[in-house]
């Protein structure tokens, strides 16, 4: 096998103005593509430097049901001040626990897609 890495994760979306409104300006993603396509807008967002994007698919782009991705885990460097930047922006989040591995949180996404945050823990 000579497979490097993902290339997109796809977040189905009811909205994608919403939900760009959500990835750039709650979580700081970058937008990466956002062009018409025949089945509608290709939009896609990433962290700053990211390998892997999320496509923000809408109606019309797959056949995908808003808010049905789930178990998506974001690395953060600080899991308590992303957790108040998203409870601040609306956003209900469960956590941070404390696990082995990390401090982690929940959160969804406008949609209800849900995303975990991960700050890992020194040599896990």
């Amino acid at each position: 096998m000579t497979i490097t890495h993902a290339s997109f994760v796809t977040l189905p979306v009811s909205d994608q103005d919403r939900a760009l409104r959500f990835y750039r300006d709650v979580l700081g993603f970058e937008v990466t593509a956002d062009r018409g396509m025949p089945q509608g807008r290709w939009l896609q967002v990433a962290p700053k430097g990211a390998q892997t994007v999320f496509t923000l698919s809408g109606p019309g782009m797959g056949g995908f049901e808003p808010g049905s991705a789930r178990g998506i885990m974001l690395v953060t460097t600080d899991v308590d001040a992303d957790c108040a930047r998203l409870a601040a922006a609306g956003a209900t989040v469960q956590g941070p626990d404390e696990l082995p591995w990390g401090r982690m949180a929940s959160f969804a996404d406008p949609d209800g897609n849900g995303l975990m945050l991960l700050t890992e823990k020194e040599g896990f």
